[in-house]
């Protein structure tokens, strides 16, 4: 029995329902002994002959940024110019298990027109798991490969716009999905996710545009613990009580027709004097956070933070973020310039340069501050400083932000860390001992003088 445009989601290959199912689990076992975060990416074309059958597909493998560039090189290269990337928030293979007309059950599918297009679509092509890595910096790849910059578009102006097959276009839609835990509103999201994609494809019919289409996600909308029941067994145990997650608040998010700016921290406190303030509950989800002198363009970033009422006063923290070109590296890195406090009509400097990555990632450190005992990654100009500041799981990208997600983040950790030096010092005192063992080996000598049982026996003189 041939399976439905759907179980070509699920699996990337057509599969018997029964044998789908059991590769399916298997992928679950893996992906959570793993603990990777993967999402599906499908990719459709009008053009033929783009891709030939995906290598490695196999249940459990992820495909990652380089196996994704050669399946994007060609239809980038001999396919049409204009690119639509559907981007959703967060999608899961689970999700075309859960929603899906798996078993022939069109009418029940949250992904009609999808399963429509990939069914009459000329070249389509289905990786069920890709690398998250892969997909933060897909935007980038495209926007460098297709030498046009993505363009933020919906329903609206998508009508309004006139593509040309000669020009190149990469148009950006933004799909959302619910963090509901019910389950009728995912499938009435995904639904209408569907729906929006049918809409843009009947859009880019009726002006017979020729275009090449991605539907991914920024993450997977499931995660290792709703499939525990697997891995833990089929049944779960009586006044079994799940693990209350910790409340996670966006990031500050600076915006001028696009984000521009993306800052967090689990914990952001400031001391003046002795006197320490947590600004976290201030700082983060919250709407109406003063960002006011804040500003961006291509080489220099500013976000500026202003409370009322702290110590007393207004204050004002500046993050000085910028861009240069470095031709040894042949790519763009970021620095903090510095981090300015205002209060009072005086001005605080702290040199941040240690803040520092390629301009496509996110800068994440575990402490961002002037404490010693944290690393001292903020060095005061002028000691003593009255200000002092601590930012926790400090994370910060003011270049090539898409959306309201950070890009892959380079950290600040050191490779060789306490673990790794003392594995190198017992490794290099074990060869020490081995050489020195080997040396005494090598050192003996065989005795030159032996007795003669036919001669005189070998006497030695004592002298007293």
């Amino acid at each position: 029995m041939a399976a439905t445009a759907a179980a070509r989601l699920q699996a990337g290959t057509r599969q018997a329902p029964a044998l789908w199912q059991m590769r399916w689990l298997l992928l679950v076992l893996v992906a959570v002994a793993e603990a990777e975060q993967q999402v599906p990416l499908v990719l459709w074309s009008s053009d033929r002959d783009l891709w030939g059958p995906a290598a490695n597909t196999h249940e459990g493998h992820i495909t990652s940024d380089m196996q994704l560039s050669t399946y994007l090189d060609p239809a980038l290269e001999l396919g049409p110019r204009n690119v639509l990337l559907f981007l959703q928030d967060k999608l899961s293979i689970e999700d075309f298990t859960a929603y899906g007309g798996v078993f022939g059950n069109k009418q029940d599918s949250a992904f009609s027109n999808l399963e429509n297009a990939l069914d009459l679509a000329p070249s389509s092509l289905v990786l069920p798991a890709v690398d998250w890595y892969a997909v933060s910096t897909l935007t980038t790849y495209l926007q460098e490969k297709l030498g046009a910059s993505p363009l933020h578009v919906d329903l609206a102006t998508l009508r309004e716009l006139r593509l040309n097959a000669s020009l190149p276009a990469l148009l950006l839609i933004r799909l959302p999905y619910t963090a509901s835990s019910g389950l009728m509103a995912p499938r009435e999201v995904l639904t209408g996710n569907d729906e929006v994609i049918g809409q843009v494809l009947s859009t880019l019919k009726s002006e017979d545009v020729p275009y090449t289409a991605a539907l991914t996600a920024v993450r997977p909308s499931r995660v290792a613990r709703d499939v525990a029941m697997v891995t833990g067994g089929l049944g779960r145990q009586l006044l079994q009580k799940q693990t209350v997650s910790a409340v996670v608040h966006p990031p500050v998010s600076y915006n001028d027709t696009a984000p521009r700016i993306l800052f967090w921290a689990q914990n952001f406190s400031v001391a003046y004097g002795n006197h320490w303030e947590d600004l976290t509950s201030l700082t983060f989800g919250v709407q109406d956070l003063n960002l006011t002198g804040s500003f961006w363009n291509d080489s220099v970033a500013r976000l500026s933070l202003t409370y009322e009422q702290l110590f007393g006063t207004t204050v004002t923290f500046r993050f000085i973020l910028a861009n240069r070109f470095y031709p040894v590296s042949a790519r763009h890195w970021f620095t903090m310039e510095h981090l300015e406090i205002h209060s009072n009509g005086s001005v605080t400097y702290f040199n941040a340069s240690q803040v520092t990555g390629p301009s496509i990632y996110s800068f994440h450190c575990e402490y961002v501050s002037c404490l010693g005992k944290n690393g001292d990654l903020l060095v005061p100009r002028v000691r003593p400083s009255l200000w002092q500041m601590t930012l926790q799981h400090f994370q910060i990208q003011a270049f090539n932000v898409t959306g309201e997600q950070f890009s892959y983040a380079s950290d600040c950790a050191g490779f060789f860390s306490p673990g790794i030096w003392m594995g190198l010092l017992t490794s290099l005192f074990m060869l020490f001992i081995f050489t020195y063992g080997l040396h005494m080996i090598l050192s003996l000598k065989t005795m030159d003088r032996f007795d003669d049982h036919k001669g005189p026996t070998i006497s030695l003189t004592q002298i007293v």
